[in-house]
Protein backbone atom coordinates (compact mmCIF):
# COMPACT_ATOMS: atom_id res chain seq x y z
CA UNK A 1 0.00 0.00 0.00
CA UNK A 2 1.44 3.38 -1.17
CA UNK A 3 1.32 6.33 1.36
CA UNK A 4 -1.55 7.89 -0.66
CA UNK A 5 -3.41 5.02 -0.86
CA UNK A 6 -3.32 4.82 3.20
CA UNK A 7 -4.70 8.73 3.27
CA UNK A 8 -7.34 7.76 0.91
CA UNK A 9 -8.62 4.89 3.42
CA UNK A 10 -8.40 6.94 6.42
CA UNK A 11 -10.57 9.02 4.60
CA UNK A 12 -13.37 6.45 4.13
CA UNK A 13 -13.03 6.01 7.13
CA UNK A 14 -13.62 9.90 8.73
CA UNK A 15 -10.34 9.98 9.72
CA UNK A 16 -8.09 12.86 9.10
CA UNK A 17 -4.67 12.83 10.15
CA UNK A 18 -1.73 10.45 11.11
CA UNK A 19 1.69 9.71 12.10
CA UNK A 20 5.07 8.47 10.75
CA UNK A 21 5.32 5.34 12.64
CA UNK A 22 1.22 4.70 11.56
CA UNK A 23 2.23 5.08 7.97
CA UNK A 24 5.42 2.44 8.21
CA UNK A 25 3.17 0.23 10.30
CA UNK A 26 0.69 -0.01 7.66
CA UNK A 27 3.23 -0.27 4.44
CA UNK A 28 5.80 -2.38 3.37
CA UNK A 29 8.19 0.53 2.24
CA UNK A 30 11.32 1.89 3.51
CA UNK A 31 10.84 4.61 5.46
CA UNK A 32 13.27 6.52 2.85
CA UNK A 33 10.49 5.85 0.13
CA UNK A 34 7.86 6.78 2.89
CA UNK A 35 9.42 10.25 3.13
CA UNK A 36 9.54 10.51 -0.54
CA UNK A 37 5.85 10.31 -0.63
CA UNK A 38 5.30 12.38 2.06
CA UNK A 39 6.95 15.15 0.53
CA UNK A 40 5.25 14.62 -2.99
CA UNK A 41 2.13 15.00 -0.98
CA UNK A 42 2.98 17.99 0.84
CA UNK A 43 3.72 19.28 -2.32
CA UNK A 44 0.78 18.57 -4.07
CA UNK A 45 -1.17 20.31 -1.08
CA UNK A 46 -3.09 16.87 -0.04
CA UNK A 47 -1.28 16.65 3.55
CA UNK A 48 -0.03 18.97 6.24
CA UNK A 49 2.53 18.21 8.08
CA UNK A 50 1.72 20.10 11.37
CA UNK A 51 4.60 18.38 13.63
CA UNK A 52 7.54 16.29 13.23
CA UNK A 53 6.30 13.22 12.94
CA UNK A 54 2.68 13.76 12.75
CA UNK A 55 0.41 15.18 9.23
CA UNK A 56 -3.50 15.91 8.18
CA UNK A 57 -4.98 14.98 5.50
CA UNK A 58 -6.48 17.91 3.28
CA UNK A 59 -9.59 16.42 1.31
CA UNK A 60 -10.96 18.21 -1.59
CA UNK A 61 -13.37 20.14 0.31
CA UNK A 62 -11.29 21.70 2.33
CA UNK A 63 -8.17 22.31 -0.39
CA UNK A 64 -9.71 25.87 -0.63
CA UNK A 65 -8.74 27.13 2.74
CA UNK A 66 -5.37 24.30 3.10
CA UNK A 67 -6.38 23.61 6.47
CA UNK A 68 -8.85 20.85 8.77
CA UNK A 69 -11.30 22.30 11.75
CA UNK A 70 -9.54 21.02 14.90
CA UNK A 71 -12.14 19.08 15.78
CA UNK A 72 -11.07 16.68 13.18
CA UNK A 73 -7.81 15.97 14.45
CA UNK A 74 -7.11 17.89 17.98
CA UNK A 75 -7.78 14.34 20.07
CA UNK A 76 -5.82 12.37 17.79
CA UNK A 77 -3.09 14.85 17.88
CA UNK A 78 -2.69 14.53 21.43
CA UNK A 79 -2.46 10.88 21.88
CA UNK A 80 0.13 11.26 19.22
CA UNK A 81 2.00 13.65 21.55
CA UNK A 82 0.73 11.70 24.82
CA UNK A 83 -0.65 14.81 26.49
CA UNK A 84 -4.10 15.83 27.80
CA UNK A 85 -5.64 19.05 26.72
CA UNK A 86 -9.06 20.65 25.78
CA UNK A 87 -10.03 23.43 23.00
CA UNK A 88 -9.86 26.28 24.89
CA UNK A 89 -10.70 30.56 24.86
CA UNK A 90 -11.96 32.05 21.53
CA UNK A 91 -12.49 28.26 19.99
CA UNK A 92 -14.07 27.32 22.47
CA UNK A 93 -16.83 30.25 22.96
CA UNK A 94 -17.05 29.72 19.13
CA UNK A 95 -18.42 25.81 19.31
CA UNK A 96 -20.37 27.31 22.52
CA UNK A 97 -22.43 29.57 20.13
CA UNK A 98 -20.20 32.88 21.18
CA UNK A 99 -18.95 33.61 17.64
CA UNK A 100 -19.64 37.35 17.68
CA UNK A 101 -15.61 37.53 18.06
CA UNK A 102 -13.66 37.34 14.75
CA UNK A 103 -10.33 34.69 15.45
CA UNK A 104 -7.61 33.93 13.71
CA UNK A 105 -6.37 30.18 14.27
CA UNK A 106 -7.17 27.65 17.14
CA UNK A 107 -6.36 28.01 21.07
CA UNK A 108 -5.51 24.82 23.04
CA UNK A 109 -4.97 24.67 26.77
CA UNK A 110 -2.33 22.33 27.89
CA UNK A 111 -0.45 20.85 31.14
CA UNK A 112 3.08 22.47 31.55
CA UNK A 113 5.58 22.19 29.95
CA UNK A 114 4.77 24.72 26.81
CA UNK A 115 4.36 23.82 23.33
CA UNK A 116 5.42 25.86 20.56
CA UNK A 117 2.79 27.49 18.53
CA UNK A 118 2.09 25.68 15.32
CA UNK A 119 2.23 28.34 12.63
CA UNK A 120 1.71 27.08 8.55
CA UNK A 121 0.50 28.69 6.09
CA UNK A 122 -3.33 28.93 6.85
CA UNK A 123 -2.76 27.16 10.36
CA UNK A 124 -2.13 28.55 13.01
CA UNK A 125 -2.32 26.85 16.50
CA UNK A 126 -1.75 28.92 19.78
CA UNK A 127 -0.93 26.53 23.04
CA UNK A 128 -1.82 27.95 26.90
CA UNK A 129 -0.16 26.23 29.94
CA UNK A 130 -1.85 25.30 33.62
CA UNK A 131 0.06 24.03 36.34
CA UNK A 132 -4.06 23.54 37.66
CA UNK A 133 -6.02 20.84 35.95
CA UNK A 134 -9.64 21.02 36.34
CA UNK A 135 -10.96 18.30 37.54
CA UNK A 136 -14.33 19.12 36.21
CA UNK A 137 -15.88 21.32 33.25
CA UNK A 138 -13.83 19.70 30.63
CA UNK A 139 -16.60 18.01 28.32
CA UNK A 140 -16.97 15.57 25.45
CA UNK A 141 -17.84 17.01 21.46
CA UNK A 142 -18.50 14.58 18.47
CA UNK A 143 -16.79 15.46 14.90
CA UNK A 144 -17.25 13.65 11.84
CA UNK A 145 -13.98 12.22 12.99
CA UNK A 146 -14.98 11.34 16.83
CA UNK A 147 -14.63 12.96 20.25
CA UNK A 148 -12.78 15.42 21.25
CA UNK A 149 -12.53 17.70 24.55
CA UNK A 150 -13.32 21.63 24.99
CA UNK A 151 -14.09 23.50 27.91
CA UNK A 152 -17.44 23.99 28.99
CA UNK A 153 -19.35 27.28 28.52
CA UNK A 154 -18.06 28.60 32.88
CA UNK A 155 -14.78 27.01 32.32
CA UNK A 156 -14.18 29.48 28.72
CA UNK A 157 -15.41 32.48 30.56
CA UNK A 158 -13.36 32.22 33.32
CA UNK A 159 -10.47 31.13 31.02
CA UNK A 160 -10.80 34.03 29.07
CA UNK A 161 -10.54 36.43 31.80
CA UNK A 162 -7.71 34.75 33.40
CA UNK A 163 -5.64 34.93 30.18
CA UNK A 164 -6.86 37.95 29.16
CA UNK A 165 -3.10 39.76 28.87
CA UNK A 166 -2.39 37.34 26.26
CA UNK A 167 -5.35 37.90 24.01
CA UNK A 168 -5.80 41.88 23.84
CA UNK A 169 -7.74 42.88 27.35
CA UNK A 170 -11.34 42.32 28.42
CA UNK A 171 -12.63 44.54 25.77
CA UNK A 172 -12.10 42.24 23.11
CA UNK A 173 -13.67 40.02 24.77
CA UNK A 174 -16.47 41.32 26.64
CA UNK A 175 -18.98 40.90 23.29
CA UNK A 176 -17.89 36.65 24.13
CA UNK A 177 -18.25 36.74 27.76
CA UNK A 178 -21.76 38.26 27.57
CA UNK A 179 -22.53 35.48 25.13
CA UNK A 180 -21.39 32.25 27.40
CA UNK A 181 -23.80 33.87 29.77
CA UNK A 182 -26.45 31.87 28.00
CA UNK A 183 -25.13 28.91 27.91
CA UNK A 184 -23.92 29.05 31.72
CA UNK A 185 -26.06 26.26 34.12
CA UNK A 186 -25.60 26.90 38.06
CA UNK A 187 -24.90 23.35 38.46
CA UNK A 188 -21.99 23.56 36.20
CA UNK A 189 -20.71 26.35 38.24
CA UNK A 190 -21.06 25.26 41.05
CA UNK A 191 -18.95 22.43 39.67
CA UNK A 192 -15.61 25.04 38.69
CA UNK A 193 -16.17 26.62 41.92
CA UNK A 194 -15.52 23.22 43.65
CA UNK A 195 -12.06 23.06 42.05
CA UNK A 196 -10.85 26.50 40.75
CA UNK A 197 -8.05 28.11 42.34
CA UNK A 198 -7.50 31.70 40.99
CA UNK A 199 -8.86 34.31 43.28
CA UNK A 200 -8.51 37.18 41.41
CA UNK A 201 -9.77 36.01 38.73
CA UNK A 202 -13.48 34.34 40.50
CA UNK A 203 -13.40 38.39 41.47
CA UNK A 204 -12.93 39.76 38.45
CA UNK A 205 -15.56 37.66 36.73
CA UNK A 206 -18.03 37.62 39.79
CA UNK A 207 -17.99 41.75 39.33
CA UNK A 208 -18.05 41.76 35.63
CA UNK A 209 -21.28 39.14 35.86
CA UNK A 210 -22.77 41.65 38.39
CA UNK A 211 -21.84 45.03 37.44
CA UNK A 212 -21.37 44.98 33.70
CA UNK A 213 -23.55 42.07 32.25
CA UNK A 214 -26.15 41.76 35.01
CA UNK A 215 -26.23 38.09 35.57
CA UNK A 216 -26.43 38.08 39.82
CA UNK A 217 -28.01 34.47 39.63
CA UNK A 218 -24.38 33.78 38.78
CA UNK A 219 -22.57 36.26 40.32
CA UNK A 220 -23.86 35.30 43.89
CA UNK A 221 -22.81 31.80 43.43
CA UNK A 222 -19.05 32.64 42.68
CA UNK A 223 -18.88 35.79 45.86
CA UNK A 224 -20.67 32.30 47.98
CA UNK A 225 -17.62 30.71 47.51
CA UNK A 226 -14.78 34.10 47.77
CA UNK A 227 -16.28 34.70 50.87
CA UNK A 228 -15.26 32.12 52.76
CA UNK A 229 -11.61 32.88 53.04
CA UNK A 230 -9.86 36.48 52.86
CA UNK A 231 -9.53 37.87 49.36
CA UNK A 232 -7.84 41.18 48.71
CA UNK A 233 -8.31 44.34 46.40
CA UNK A 234 -6.96 43.26 42.62
CA UNK A 235 -6.69 45.32 39.30
CA UNK A 236 -9.93 44.28 36.73
CA UNK A 237 -6.90 44.22 34.41
CA UNK A 238 -3.08 42.92 35.88
CA UNK A 239 -1.25 45.65 34.90
CA UNK A 240 2.83 44.92 36.30
CA UNK A 241 3.69 48.45 37.15
CA UNK A 242 0.31 48.74 39.41
CA UNK A 243 -1.44 47.88 42.32
CA UNK A 244 -5.02 48.22 43.14
CA UNK A 245 -6.13 51.11 45.02
CA UNK A 246 -9.36 51.94 46.80
CA UNK A 247 -12.35 50.31 46.08
CA UNK A 248 -15.96 50.57 46.13
CA UNK A 249 -17.52 46.87 45.55
CA UNK A 250 -18.10 43.91 47.03
CA UNK A 251 -15.89 42.32 44.73
CA UNK A 252 -12.33 44.03 46.17
CA UNK A 253 -12.26 45.21 42.15
CA UNK A 254 -10.23 48.57 41.39
CA UNK A 255 -11.53 49.23 37.81
CA UNK A 256 -8.86 50.37 36.07
CA UNK A 257 -10.16 50.58 32.48
CA UNK A 258 -12.88 51.65 30.56
CA UNK A 259 -15.33 49.06 29.81
CA UNK A 260 -16.71 48.46 26.58
CA UNK A 261 -18.60 45.53 24.08
CA UNK A 262 -19.64 45.95 20.64
CA UNK A 263 -22.20 43.61 20.69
Amino acid sequence: MTVAEYTKHLLSIEEYSFSLDEVLDNTSKHITAVRRELSRLIEKKEIVNLRRGFYLIIPPRYSKIGKLPLALYVHKLFAYLNRDYYIGLYSAAKIHGASHQQIHGDYIIIETPKLNTVRKKNLLLQFHTTVHWPRNNIVKKRSDAGAYKVASPELTFIDLIHYQSKLGGINRMMASLEELTEAFSEHDLEALLAWYEHKSTLQRAGFLLEEILGSNRYSDLIFDRLKREPFYPTLLSPENDNKPGSTDNRWKIDLNLVLESDL
